[in-house]
């Protein structure tokens, strides 16, 4: 069985939050320092950022390798803004869901719930209304096609230490395969997607998050 060690967890947040701040902000003035893209380059994110923001939904079957060397895979959801579900394949019991307004990690074996309002620090490129690579708040810090695959590598533009993460995508057919995130300790956790579904309905239920620690009123009225 896979053991849930606190690097693992830690690495599962990260592969979410994409860019949790884990260290103080840089000194002021200290910015993330920009790719020197050629023009055929900055096309290639243009393309990145008008495909992400076609994908309004998406599921798929994910593989996730943490820097303990564990893995971890299940099912991949996504509708934006600000909705996506990982449901693990037992016996991983955990269990993320971002509601639109919150970030809830439940460990159905444990029955522990913690969650933080999306809002409160960014909830990662995937989720956001509108993506935009080249944005204030993110640089493009590295970009690199080889082997038919296109990486782009982004940080915070005022704080680059909070880590990094690189977006991975096939070329024929154009697809997001992967990403990678590089914590503030230099460690990486990747995400790799498989037997993707993008733009199909989506029943909104799976972002809702039900704690089944809460007692309804009506069960509350009978004690």
């Amino acid at each position: 069985m896979m053991k849930r060690s606190p690097s693992l967890l830690a690495a599962l947040a990260a592969a979410l939050l994409l860019f949790q701040t884990a260290l103080p902000a840089q000194a002021a003035g200290a910015k993330a320092k920009p790719a020197s893209l050629t023009d055929s380059q900055k096309t290639e994110v243009g393309r990145a950022e008008t495909y992400l923001n076609d994908m309004r939904t998406l599921k798929a079957r994910f593989l996730q390798s943490a820097p303990d060397g564990s893995f971890a895979q299940g099912t991949f959801y996504l509708s934006r803004p600000g909705k996506l579900r990982l449901e693990y394949d037992p016996p991983n019991p955990m269990l993320i869901i971002g509601t639109g307004h919150l970030l809830v990690y439940h460990d159905t074996q444990l029955k522990q719930t913690s969650q933080m309002p999306i809002d409160s620090s960014p909830a990662g490129i995937l989720v956001r209304q509108k993506i935009d690579l080249t944005g204030a708040d993110v640089t493009v810090t590295d970009f690199a096609q080889k082997s038919g695959l296109t990486h782009i590598t982004l940080a915070q533009t005022d704080d680059p230490q909070a880590g990094s993460i690189t977006l991975i995508f096939t070329r024929e057919p154009y697809q997001l395969r992967q990403w990678i995130v590089r914590d503030p300790q230099g460690q990486f956790t990747t995400i790799t997607l498989s037997d993707a579904h993008p733009g199909i309905a989506m029943d909104q239920k799976l972002f809702v998050f039900n704690d089944p620690n809460e007692v309804a009123p009506s069960q509350r009225n009978l004690q």
